[in-house]
């Protein structure tokens, strides 16, 4: 079923693109598919709820201390949204990197669970909302559906979400189906977790207490701080600190901001200061890494 896929996916971004390297969205808008003729290096980016899907090549992604690499016939799962570092792995003119990525639908996932005879249970709560799995049989046979329609525009509100609900299905019923079924159960430490993280990246500029996101939570602190950590691998503080930067950069590189405007909007009050926390999460000063990435090929893909 990989082959047909590969193909598929292929002659779509050639229709769509022609030579074009890159991420192209589709007229079905949970679906992105990329092309890539070369590793491309490490980026900083937000990963929300979705399924990262390797057709050809390899990618990895850090979360805080933690590292995923997957490949061909294999799809990363994140159930949280979190700030990670992303990269190609192995492409090659000769044998592209091809993947695609599909959003998740929370409220699709809710009707499949409750459908469902004997929904799975959530896993243990220090369990991390990330993991590889490998992707074929039915799940490839899906998604090779879900490129297809593509091709017939009119057909996708009446066949997208039929197509979704199966997916959501052989996830849920799936060897990391307990974990999978975390994003759609209001009650669980997962989703209240989610919830503080919302809070949070809404109002990632302005100064955010541990008490605040914890009632969002509807924990104690203690407890939030320890739950957050496990989930995401980073304590609050640096999560935060992470979508400053993040937003700063996009800023810089987007909008042409400077570093002291960028700085300022999103919340540092001292641009040293930003700019001594961005050389240490980028690895380079902020002026020469937005020079490099504008100078960068496929910098919309990590």
């Amino acid at each position: 079923m990989l082959t047909p896929l590969r193909h598929a996916i292929l002659d779509y971004i050639d229709r769509l693109a022609g030579d074009a390297e890159g991420r192209f969205e589709t007229p079905v808008k949970a679906l992105s598919v990329s092309r890539v003729s070369q590793p491309v290096m490490p980026r900083h980016m937000i990963y929300r709820p979705t399924i990262c899907i390797v057709v050809q090549g390899a990618k990895q992604i850090m979360v805080g201390d933690r590292v995923f690499g997957y490949r061909e016939m294999q799809s990363l799962v994140v159930t949280f949204e979190v700030p990670a570092l992303g990269q190609i792995t192995e492409a090659s003119r000769e044998a592209p990197y091809i993947g695609l990525n599909i959003d998740f639908d929370v409220a699709i996932l809710r009707e499949v669970m409750e459908a469902m005879e004997e929904p799975p249970r959530p896993a243990g709560e220090g369990a991390a909302g990330v993991f590889v799995q490998d992707f074929d049989g039915v799940l490839a046979d899906c998604v090779l559906r879900l490129v297809k329609l593509t091709e017939t525009p009119k057909a996708i509100p009446v066949l997208f979400p039929a197509i979704m609900r199966e997916i959501c299905y052989w996830l849920l019923t799936g060897p990391n189906g307990r974990e999978v079924c975390k994003l759609a159960l209001p009650g669980s430490h997962a989703r209240r977790m989610t919830d503080a993280i919302n809070l949070l990246r809404d109002n990632f500029t302005a100064p955010m207490r541990i008490e605040q996101l914890a009632a969002a939570a509807r924990m104690s602190p203690s407890s939030f701080h320890q739950h957050f950590k496990d989930m995401t691998a980073m304590t609050p503080l640096q999560y935060q600190k992470n979508l400053r930067l993040l937003e700063a950069r996009r800023l810089m590189v987007a909008d042409g901001a400077s570093v002291a405007t960028a700085a300022y909007e999103v919340g540092y009050e001292s641009a040293s200061q930003f700019s001594r926390e961005y050389a240490r999460t980028f690895g380079t000063p902020p002026k020469r890494d937005v020079t490099e990435i504008k100078a960068m090929p496929f910098q919309a893909v990590a």
